[in-house]
């Protein structure tokens, strides 16, 4: 029997949720000063001791229900106690999926259309829920209804992709996809010129003419839809002043940064959100390097001799930030010469530095960035600056309350005077400094068709043919953590994820646009709050079995609700479920 509908899961169970951010490859040079990090870093100490122990936090409790084909949450929960986004998941008939919001959602189909939300299998999600599926096979081998199967995975060393037969689409180019890594952009671009792969990611700045030089070679430039930022949590001091938060957003000279280190097509940034997107530059622009009113407002913070403080990385290579450590380096050197701030560089393994960035556990300043993972204002600012992201320390509530509101409207010129204030007041309040919208492109061999680079980094490889041969062979910056891309948030991970899995909705090639993919379409009513998604039929999974509404429910079952049996993952921190949608829960008590 295709579907159980008579299971009803247990609704009470603790968990506790961490903020991710995308990971990505090396960059290839050392940092002048270097301290080793540890794995974790400590939180900020209390002020003062308490004479006791405090009593420990209140955990989270699950308030969905799940039957099989309905998930949900009580509706007076909806804006209470339960800040998430979605109130109810329907499958009102095997073809037909309502989507019911606490509140309109106008970039709902944008995020329907993101990786994570891809659609797997009710009986694959059940039988893989355990500890040692889930975290073998399952991590390994997730099955979709993409153009694409895994085949097997080397670790370490690459990952091969078969065609899948029963695809419901047009068979791919190539009837198979091999994706290997190199964390240095002279060794992908070594191999792209010898011929033993077929497309890398992230040309270095000084490759772009190299490879424009090339008949052999061509180059497919990356719209700037990201964001290079130097985050700041203000509960370590002296951070906690914002003269003197102000004073470093005005100490570093950010048009010097994107001269030397960024490729053509990069630009200082003027707001955090990149100005392609509607209402991202609402509002006044970002401080002017103005050195002499930055040591003022240090002085007034009393600090005019400067201070010392850290300078946190992870050195791998993104669009954002394509050379990572001369990057650091050069702000290093400003903050010195600038404003007699002593910033001592610490090189950390990435995976701790999302963790500990996203906590808000970092005792200095960090360099970390963003890429469009939906091209909606909402992915670049709610996302960080939401009142429950304690990546940069204590939110304010100027900006945080308008956010709220902003989202709602799905009118982009109707939501502009809230995006004016909350730009202005995200300035004023300074959690981190904007630096660079920084470009970046893809090279593939010269008889490729259909070179692609993603604005959004998802190319998808069943559209690009390798000339007369049949296996693609792709080159990123750095090995997929896991293929269970519901619980990841990587962008190596995400884009071999593209391959294999499929959403309701996805993004057009080399493009931003939503289009329909498991769904015919989703019609909403009138105020955006519900969302009727009516779905593709005879669509079969990779291991044979029929996609219908029973899936998607069971997905996002498994996705949101921290009750359910299936909500097993790599990491489960669950970032984009979380931070998109909001986990089904509510405070303790």
């Amino acid at each position: 029997m295709k579907k159980n509908l008579s299971v009803l899961f247990s609704l009470v169970v603790l968990a506790s949720i961490l903020l991710a951010a995308c990971g990505g490859g090396a960059a290839t040079e050392a940092p002048a000063v270097v301290e080793e990090a540890p794995a974790a870093t400590e939180a900020p100490a209390a002020t003062e001791a308490p004479a006791v122990a405090t009593e420990a936090p209140i955990p989270d409790v699950a308030i969905a229900t799940f039957d099989g084909t309905s998930l949900a949450v009580p509706a007076e929960e909806c804006n209470g106690d339960y800040i998430g986004s979605i109130q109810s998941v329907v499958a009102t008939d095997a073809n037909t999926v309502t989507f019911t919001l606490c509140r309109p959602d106008p970039a709902f189909l944008s995020k329907i259309a993101f990786s994570p939300f891809a659609i797997y299998p009710s009986e694959w999600l059940e039988a893989t829920a355990g500890d040692t599926t889930r975290t073998s096979e399952g991590l390994e081998k997730p099955i979709g209804t993409g153009p694409y199967m895994v085949s097997e995975w080397n670790r370490g060393e690459s990952i091969v992709l078969v065609a899948n037969p029963d695809y419901a689409g047009e068979q791919p180019a190539a009837a198979t996809v091999v994706i290997r890594w190199s964390s240095e952009s002279a060794a992908r671009l070594l191999e792209l010129q010898s011929g033993t792969v077929d497309g890398i990611d992230n040309l270095g700045p000084e490759d772009f003419a190299v490879v424009e030089a090339d008949s052999n070679l061509q180059v497919a430039y990356r719209p700037a839809l990201n964001t290079f930022y130097i985050g700041i949590t203000n509960t370590f001091e002296p951070f906690g002043d914002v003269k003197v938060r102000q004073a470093l957003a005005m100490g570093i000279d950010r048009q010097r940064i994107v001269d030397t280190f960024y490729p053509a097509g990069s630009e200082v940034a003027s707001h955090f959100t990149p100005c392609a997107i509607p209402n991202a530059c609402a509002g006044d622009a970002w401080y002017d390097f103005d050195v002499e009113a930055a040591k003022a407002l240090l002085t007034e913070a009393g600090y005019p001799d400067g201070f010392s403080t850290k300078l946190y990385y992870r050195d791998v290579v993104r669009g954002y930030l394509p050379q990572v450590s001369n990057v650091a380096q050069d702000i290093q050197a400003q903050l010195k010469t600038n404003l007699n701030i002593d910033a001592e560089i610490v090189v950390m393994e990435s995976g701790a530095f999302i963790e500990a960035s996203s906590a808000g556990s970092l005792d200095g300043i960090y360099l970390l960035g963003w890429g469009a993972d939906y091209p909606h204002i909402t992915n670049f600012l709610d996302y960080h600056f939401g009142a429950a992201n304690p990546q940069f320390g204590e939110q304010s509530t100027t900006y945080t309350d308008l956010l709220v509101q902003g989202a709602q409207i799905g009118i982009p010129a109707e939501a502009e005077s809230i995006y004016v204030e909350a730009n202005n007041a995200i300035k004023e309040f300074v959690p981190m400094i904007p630096v660079a919208h920084g470009g970046s492109g893809t090279a593939y061999l010269a008889d490729v068709t259909n070179p692609q680079a993603s604005p959004l980094t998802n190319e998808q490889f069943a559209f690009s043919a390798p000339g007369d041969r049949d296996t693609f062979v792709w080159m990123q910056n750095a090995e997929p953590i896991s293929m269970f891309c519901a619980d990841e948030s990587d962008g190596e991970s995400l884009r071999a994820c593209d391959q294999v899995m499929e959403a309701l909705y996805g993004y057009e090639v080399n493009g931003t646009a939503t289009e329909p993919v498991l769904a015919e379409s989703c019609d909403p009513n009138e105020d955006l709050t519900v969302w009727t998604c009516s779905l593709k039929q005879g669509i079969k999974f990779h291991d044979g079995s029929d996609f219908d509404a029973a899936d998607v429910v069971a997905t996002f079952n498994m996705g949101l609700n921290i009750a359910s049996p299936t909500h097993v993952g790599n990491s489960n921190i669950w970032s984009y479920y979380d931070y998109l949608w909001g986990l089904m829960k509510k405070p303790g008590s």
